[in-house]
C-alpha cells in the first residue's frame, strides 16, 4: 500500500503530510483539505501578511480596540493562559525584543542599552488587553507587537489533523518544518510513528526517538538563526523575562496531545532550561519532556518520559 504524500510552503516553513489508507483518492482529498486549512490559518495569523488579523491588530491596537474572529481571539486567550502557566517564559508579545535584537528581518545584532530599554518597555502580555465581550484586542501603548510564531504552527497542525480525521483518515503523519510533528494513529504494522530528535550542533551523536500515536512532538532550539559577537553566540529565541536571548538551554522537546500546547511549551521549556524542568514537566499529567543545556564539559540533560541513552541527567 503506497502512502499519499503532500506538501505546502506556509508560515515560513514547509508542511508535509504522509497518509495511509486503502482509498488513495479519498486520502488525497482529505490531505488537500488539510493543507487548505493551513493556508487559511496563515492568512489569519501571519505577522508578515499585511491583510492578516494579527497584522491588523499590530497596526491598530495601540490606538483603538481591534475586533478579531472568535477562533483568533480564543488562540490569543490560550496564549495568555500559557504565559501565566509558564511564569512568563512563553509570551507572544515578545516581538519588540526579537526586532530589537535584529532577528525579525535579519541574522541578528547586539542592541544598545537605550534600544533595549525601549523594547522592554513595550514587550509582554501585560500590555495586551483582551475584551471577551467584544472579541477585541487593545494595546496599552505604542510599540507593542504580538507574534504567534511559537504557537501558530502548532495550531495549524492541530486544525489540519482535525480536518484529516473529519475526512476519514486514521493513519497520518503531519509536520511543520523541524519544529512540530503530529501522528494520527499508526502506520501499517507499527504501534505508532517513531520520530527521531536530532542532536544540536556540537553535541555528541545520540539516538533519541519518541513514538507518537495521536500525539504531537515539538522541538525548540537556539540554533538556526544566530550570530556571534564578542566571542559569544546569540540565538533568536528570546527570554521574555530578561529581554536577552536564551542561554539556559540549547534544545527542548515536549510531547502532548495538543500540538498548539507542545509548540508553546517547548519554547517555554527552552527558556526555563534545566532549573525549570521539574516545574514545566508537571504542567500536564501526560507531558513528555527533554531539555539539553551546556555544561563545563559537554552537555547536561533532563528528561521525563523520553529515554536519552547517551546522556546522564
Amino acid at each position: 500500500m503506497t502512502p499519499v504524500m503532500l506538501a505546502l510552503n506556509a508560515m515560513a516553513t514547509r508542511f508535509e503530510l504522509v497518509l495511509h489508507g486503502e482509498n488513495t483518492t479519498r486520502l488525497r482529498a482529505a490531505g488537500e483539505a488539510a493543507l487548505k486549512e493551513i493556508e487559511r490559518l496563515e492568512a489569519q495569523l501571519s505577522l508578515y501578511q499585511p491583510t492578516s488579523e494579527i497584522a491588523r491588530v499590530n497596526a491598530l491596537a495601540a490606538r483603538e480596540p481591534v475586533r478579531v474572529s472568535p477562533p483568533v481571539f480564543a488562540l490569543l486567550r490560550q496564549a495568555r493562559e500559557l504565559q501565566g502557566e509558564s511564569g512568563g517564559a512563553f509570551d507572544i508579545a515578545v516581538a519588540p525584543l526579537v526586532r530589537c535584537w535584529g532577528f525579525m528581518h535579519g541574522r541578528g545584532r547586539v542592541p544598545g542599552p537605550d534600544e533595549m530599554q525601549k523594547a522592554r518597555e513595550c514587550s509582554g502580555m501585560a500590555h495586551v488587553m483582551l475584551d471577551e465581550e467584544n472579541c477585541s484586542v487593545r494595546f496599552d501603548r505604542e510599540g507593542v507587537m504580538i507574534d504567534l510564531g511559537a504557537i501558530g504552527k502548532g495550531r495549524a497542525i492541530d486544525c489540519a489533523a482535525e480536518t484529516l480525521r473529519e475526512g476519514g483518515v486514521t493513519a497520518a503523519l503531519l509536520h511543520g518544518g523541524t519544529s512540530t510533528v503530529y501522528g494520527i494513529g499508526a502506520p501499517p504494522g507499527a504501534e505508532g510513528w517513531k520520530i527521531a530528535i536530532a542532536p544540536a550542533p556540537d553535541q555528541p551523536p545520540r539516538r533519541i526517538s519518541v513514538v507518537l500515536r495521536d500525539n504531537a512532538l515539538s522541538v525548540s532550539a537556539v540554533w538556526g538563526r544566530c550570530f556571534e559577537a564578542g566571542g559569544k553566540k546569540y540565538g533568536h529565541v528570546m527570554d521574555p523575562r530578561t529581554g536577552q536571548p536564551v542561554n539556559n538551554a540549547v534544545q527542548a522537546a515536549v510531547v502532548l496531545p495538543s500540538a498548539t500546547e507542545s509548540d508553546a511549551l517547548s519554547t517555554a521549556l527552552l527558556v526555563m532550561g534545566l532549573e525549570g524542568h521539574e516545574e514545566m514537566s508537571r504542567l500536564r499529567p501526560d507531558m513528555r519532556t527533554l531539555v539539553v543545556a551546556p555544561a563545563e564539559e559537554g552537555f547536561r540533560v533532563k528528561a521525563r518520559g523520553i529515554t536519552v541513552p547517551d546522556f546522564q541527567s
